[in-house]
């Protein structure tokens, strides 16, 4: 179970938006979240990758190098 406040031109939209449509205030929530769900991983996950490089605690490749450690340079 989750409650969230909104605030109230939020909320008055999503009431609109429901009431036009015939669709709950909680089903266009639960699809707001689930478009954006993925998004907000993703870019928790790159600052993630992104400090450990910074701090050394990570290494980057280039694609030449890739290419050679896995034996598909020309």
């Amino acid at each position: 179970m989750l409650a969230i406040r909104l605030p109230a031109e939020i909320e008055s939209r999503l009431d609109f938006l429901a009431k036009s449509t015939g669709r709950t205030k909680t089903f266009y929530a639960k699809e707001a979240i689930l478009q954006h769900l993925d998004d907000l991983e993703d870019l928790y996950l790159a600052e993630q990758r992104l400090m450990a490089i910074r701090s050394g605690q990570s290494k980057t490749y280039s694609l030449e190098e890739v290419e050679r450690n896995l034996g598909l340079a020309d």
